[in-house]
């Protein structure tokens, strides 16, 4: 297959020449790509993406399929993140069968692919008993999905339900191909969790996803201690730490301070503006003041990795979303402001959580790259960012697939 007259973001492959969007041709042999060359002018016996802008495939490294669709029978009253707690844990315990969860992951997975994702890191609920139910069907959904979507699994248990015994935890997540993780609350005793937590992972040689900060409140700072216990043991593997959101409401010394921390640890940040901003600030009667996200700028300044995904979907902590990268990519935009310039900031989509998550060949459109793409009809920035553009091409193992998204009468919830 060759691809004439496609627009490749400059972060893709700095070798072409010209500005943040450059017209090339691409030449696709297998699954791989075998060159790359500026525009020739020529479509004869090539497809024609018109100027289109081209795009390596998706990687969205923090969703929860396990919680996925189950607002409509268990709706967030008032839409805030204690009401979202409460909902999720009486769905769990109403509804969470292993059929269950699995309808509900392979209907979430095909919305993804359809929307040209090629992997994908979930959060697993893994509180006894439900660790027992969700990691073999989580197990089962990564072999079924083998060589559509790349899925990798991160424990998520409140820091504080960690067992004091970590051994059997671990081993029932490592024995399913997941990584550990927990969620900072500001709870007595934390510190010694996470410093367990920690010391078991790099003894097994283990990366750990954490969620982090996922509030407004300044006094809160768990970011703080993440980076410094990452420090004192000198850990080895990747620490993700997921929203970080009380960043954004920090005085700027002590935002500051932290992020030469996170710096200085080898963390990575993870954002996840659009849930975020749906949580974050939510008073009865009153507009939200400041909006959801974290410092991305202020952290790609310092050469932290920072990956941006969708997190929740259709639950009682996001009540909308549809796992699609462009839909994140376009609002993160305008949350964060991903432009102006526009730069680097397309890779938080797809290279960057791809290098996180340890995935190879993913990060360029390049020679020797995976032939996974999608291609936009958008020709400019603008266009691409105001409209859905349901009609781009999704280019998997090289050749185009004609997945459709699936109906939400297909899903077993009302």
């Amino acid at each position: 297959m060759r691809l004439a007259n496609a627009a490749i973001p400059a972060v893709f492959n700095e070798a072409l020449p010209g500005g943040d969007l450059m017209l090339a041709d691409i030449v696709i042999d297998g699954d791989r790509i075998a060159s790359v060359t500026p525009a020739s002018g020529s479509v004869i016996g090539a497809r024609d993406c018109g100027g289109g802008i081209v795009v390596p495939a998706f990687v969205d490294m923090h969703t929860h399929l396990d919680k996925g669709h189950i607002a409509p029978r268990t709706a967030n009253p008032d839409g805030t993140f204690a009401a979202a707690l409460a909902a999720t844990g009486e769905d769990r315990r109403a509804f969470w069968t292993a059929e269950d969860v699995a309808a509900r992951m392979e209907f979430a997975l095909s919305t993804a692919y359809a929307h040209g994702t090629a992997a994908i890191r979930t959060h697993i609920d893994s509180a006894a008993p439900q660790d027992r139910i969700s990691w073999p069907v989580f197990a089962a959904m990564k072999e079924r999905w083998a060589g559509r979507i790349t899925l990798q699994g991160s424990a998520l248990t409140a820091i504080e339900q960690l067992p004091d015994d970590l051994g059997p935890h671990f081993d029932l997540v490592t024995e399913h191909g997941g990584i550990v993780g927990a969620v900072m609350h500001t709870v007595a005793g934390r510190e010694a969790k996470l410093r367990a937590l920690l010391e078991e992972a790099e003894a097994r040689g283990l990366d750990v996803d954490l969620h982090v900060d996922e509030s407004l409140d300044p006094g809160r700072n768990d970011l703080a201690l993440v980076a410094a216990e990452a420090l004192r043991i000198g850990f080895s593997g990747t620490i993700t730490c997921g929203h970080c959101c009380t960043l954004m409401a920090m005085d700027h010394a002590t935002a500051n301070r932290t992020l030469d921390a996170v710096a200085e640890a080898g963390l990575t940040i993870v954002s996840l503006p659009m849930c975020n901003m749906y949580l974050q600030d939510r008073h009865a009667g009153r507009t939200p003041r400041i909006r959801g996200g974290t410092l991305v700028h202020e952290m790609r300044a310092r050469g932290i990795p920072v990956a941006i995904a969708s997190d929740n979907t259709r639950d009682p902590f996001y009540a909308y979303g549809d796992l699609d990268m462009a839909e994140v990519w376009r609002e993160a935009t305008r949350i964060l402001h991903l432009d102006h310039p526009v730069g680097d900031w397309p890779a938080a989509f797809s290279a960057a959580p791809a290098a996180i998550m340890g995935l190879a060949d993913r990060d360029k459109i390049a020679p020797g790259a995976v032939a996974d793409l999608v291609i936009f009809p958008a020709r400019r920035w603008d266009e691409l960012m105001s409209r859905p553009h349901m009609d781009r091409t999704i280019i998997r193992g090289g050749a185009v697939i004609e997945a459709t998204l699936p109906d939400y009468r297909e899903l077993a919830v009302p």
